[in-house]
């Protein structure tokens, strides 16, 4: 026994120093870097696109190239809710104010609740949300979680399969192994055949990923309970909580995120302040801390 976890401890450290190596190989192949790319590139980042890849450096920085060019163009971090607030109007996407039972952060997403045809637009909204979420993740956390709740949906509201494939691509190619998991809760037909049509873009790992849970399948519940408190949980998915949507209130969050996401980049912003539907710039209060994860 004494000489079997003498060797499990060494080949875990084995394997420690050389993804450590491999860390360090892909660095060294990004060559200089400087501004929001040497920003972005940490070693956890490069961890993230080598896992992505299966830890192959060749795979992974070709990946990673392609990242830096899609930030250098899209700029995802100088996006401002202000500029994409009308896209969440009706709670479609936002950080929920709880988090998963390994203090993940949590995103909800409501399609039923779908308000706008511009699929640039509702691209670039995710991205902010996203972008937020992981500037809120916990120290030494790395991924988020998903909860999808399709009251409301139908085919008049549903994104189209293109936008669709638009999202997983920025998803999969760009936040590699951001995605702790997903849960659809409670499906109707409609989205089952769209699922299918799109399951065609995704990643088998991001697919692992992606959990289908209906009320009256057990196992589904279980597995869902294991992820979160079920106290903590909206009604919308099968818990106790009351899940509301207060768009000001969501706003004025984001607008003090904003300054974070300023400070955290480099970037020389003012702070702003939402009310009623306007912007202005004021000074805005310290952000009100998320509640703390389900112990």
């Amino acid at each position: 026994m004494f000489l079997w976890r003498k060797h499990s401890q060494n080949h875990h450290e084995n394997d420690a120093a050389q993804q450590d190596a491999k860390v360090s190989e892909l660095r060294a192949a990004l060559g200089p870097l400087s501004g929001s790319s040497l920003k972005y590139c940490t070693d956890a980042c490069l961890r993230r696109y080598l896992e992505a890849r299966n830890w192959n450096v060749d795979k992974a920085h070709k990946m990673l190239e392609e990242t830096l060019k899609w930030r250098a163009s899209y700029k995802p971090e100088e996006i401002r809710w202000h500029e994409i607030s009308h896209e969440g109007e009706t709670g479609k996407v936002f950080r929920a104010n709880f988090h998963d039972r390994y203090g993940r952060t949590v995103l909800i997403m409501r399609p039923g609740m779908q308000n706008t045809s511009c699929a640039e637009d509702n691209i670039r909204h995710l991205v902010y949300l996203i972008e937020n979420s992981i500037l809120n993740l916990a120290e030494g956390q790395e991924q988020m979680a998903w909860l999808i709740d399709f009251t409301g949906l139908s085919l008049s509201n549903s994104i189209s399969v293109r936008t669709a494939r638009d999202i997983i691509n920025i998803l999969q190619n760009h936040y590699p192994e951001r995605l702790a998991i997903a849960f659809l809760y409670n499906p109707p037909r409609i989205f089952e055949a769209f699922y299918k049509a799109v399951k065609y873009f995704l990643d088998p790992k991001t697919s692992q990923k992606v959990k289908f849970v209906y009320p009256k399948d057990k196992d589904s519940v279980e597995l869902m309970g294991s992820f979160f408190d079920i106290d903590n949980l909206p009604g919308e998915f099968g818990g106790k909580a009351t899940m509301k949507y207060d768009h000001e209130e969501f706003s004025q969050l984001m607008a003090q995120d904003d300054v974070k996401t300023a400070k955290y980049w480099g970037f020389d912003e003012k702070p702003t302040h939402i009310a009623s539907g306007r912007l202005g710039a004021q000074v805005a209060p310290e952000p009100t801390p998320l509640a703390p994860p389900a112990s």
